[in-house]
């Protein structure tokens, strides 16, 4: 007697929900974020540290190249928390059925590109 088993079971071909996507995208954010999280703490050290060292950062967000850097980051901080507050709202019991998980990932998804948007004009 033959076996039905898939043949073929590359992760590539099968479609992910969208509780996934959004799983994945914030454990990427929050590697991403290690790295982000220095350049923010730099800015900060350095334009308390001194006049200079003010206008030195004040001069570098000029730049628009550092600009679309900051912008990352700070879209990535924003994505993060957002999916985050997530995570802890399923913790207490909110959202953990499949319609509701599907349904919290795209309301978590809508609030954090409003934000990425609005981080976007702030920096901009």
């Amino acid at each position: 007697m033959k076996k039905k088993r898939p043949v073929n079971l590359h992760i590539t071909f099968a479609a992910l929900p969208i509780t996934a996507y959004v799983s994945i995208l914030h454990r990427v954010s929050g590697v991403f974020l290690f790295a982000g999280i220095a350049l923010l703490l730099w800015m900060l050290d350095s334009s308390t540290g001194s006049q200079e060292g003010f206008n030195a950062v004040v001069a570098l967000t000029s730049n628009p190249v550092f600009k679309a850097i900051l912008w990352l980051v700070l879209a990535g901080l924003a994505y993060h928390m957002v999916l985050g507050i997530r995570h802890l709202i399923m913790d207490f019991g909110v959202g953990e059925s499949l319609k509701g998980g599907k349904l919290g990932a795209k309301i978590a998804l809508a609030i954090a590109i409003v934000l990425i948007v609005l981080v976007g004009v702030w920096v901009w």
